[in-house]
């Protein structure tokens, strides 16, 4: 058990506000292609210009909150390792996996918001997995013409909790979750990530397949059923999508495309990595259901090298829908994975 979670859970809430104001500051006073200006490669990424300014300031603020929670830091801008024993030299007692900036292409050209990320879990050691994290927080970096901004937050086992704010007048307000309850596919938003070249042709035949089995060959007629997809390139923003019923499922395949490419001479896949779903539980506590491809839990060590894939529905009747044919699909295209 992490011990004085309510003290915890603040801090971390501060933080994220003080890197979200940091980047919106940025982004108001910086050019984009300054933004978008390429300046390493670490821990499995790409790192931007902006990637920069909010590791500046997680690095600089995270020392205090170290001092209170000897703790093992996770997170890119940490070298290629991109982990940091804090203070140096203690034993840890916790883990803190973080990241940044969560859909930084995206932030950066001001197309969608992105969202900082922080997940935190008992340490323990090597062993230590997603599925441990009992405390999680995402909280949206907005684009600079919106002035309302959302944080959510979770304490594992006691449901989710969230928040708007106004940017212009500061006032804040209860941000309740509801993922959708409907019980089909059909007139809805769901799909999957096919965000970089490479694999994009695969997954756009196994979506519009699977659309296919389940709703069927749409007749001649303007009132046939569909179903619709929004590729939004962040990881906790396709989470956050689930859990305010905007989407009712999504699924990030792309580790498993990789065997794929590899027979094809191809590249492997940019992928998803642990610090990148390291707030699903709080999409989990708001109802979400979050499985691996073949159905289990989430369970990958907590690192930013390590390759996910992940399957979220709004809701049971959703998961039962789409999940086997997925499935079947995937074994059609793909063999074993």
């Amino acid at each position: 058990m992490i011990r004085n979670t309510e003290s915890l859970l603040e801090k971390i809430r501060v933080l994220h506000a003080e890197i979200r104001d940091g980047l919106i500051e940025a982004c108001e006073h910086s050019s984009l292609d300054r933004l978008a200006k390429v300046i390493a490669e670490e821990a499995g990424d790409r790192i931007f210009a902006i990637d920069r300014i909010s590791e500046e300031i997680l690095l600089d603020r995270f020392s205090n909150i170290a001092q209170e929670w000897p703790c093992l830091l996770i997170a890119e801008g940490l070298g290629n390792t991109g982990k940091a024993v804090l203070p140096a030299g203690c034993s840890p007692e916790i883990v803190f996996v973080v990241d940044p900036i969560d859909g930084t292409r995206g932030l950066m050209y001001q197309k969608r918001p992105g969202w900082i990320l922080t997940g935190v879990a008992p340490y323990r050691g090597e062993k230590t997995i997603l599925a441990d994290i009992e405390i999680a927080v995402q909280t949206e970096i907005p684009l600079n013409k919106q002035y309302l901004c959302d944080s959510l937050w979770a304490v594992s086992g006691q449901g989710t909790c969230g928040e708007r704010a106004n940017r212009i007048t500061g006032e804040k307000s209860v941000l309740h979750t509801r993922p959708s309850r409907a019980k089909t596919i059909a007139e809805g938003f769901g799909g999957i990530s096919r965000f970089f070249p490479g694999a994009r042709s695969l997954f756009a035949a196994v979506d519009d397949e699977l659309v296919h089995r389940i709703l069927g060959s749409p007749p001649n007629s303007k009132a046939a059923p569909l179903a619709y997809e929004d590729q939004y390139i962040s990881t906790a923003g396709q989470l956050y999508e689930l859990m305010m019923g905007h989407d009712r499922w999504v699924a990030d395949l792309r580790s498993v495309a990789n065997p794929w490419l590899k027979k094809r001479g191809k590249p492997s896949a940019m992928c998803c990595h642990p610090y990148d779903l390291c707030t699903e539980m709080i999409a989990r506590e708001a109802g979400v259901i979050i499985v691996n491809p073949s159905g289990g839990p989430l369970r990958e060590n907590l690192d930013t090298e390590s390759d996910c894939s992940w399957v979220g529905f709004a809701n049971a009747e959703i998961r039962d829908q789409v999940l086997p044919v997925l499935q079947d699909l995937l074994k059609e295209h793909l063999g074993d994975f």
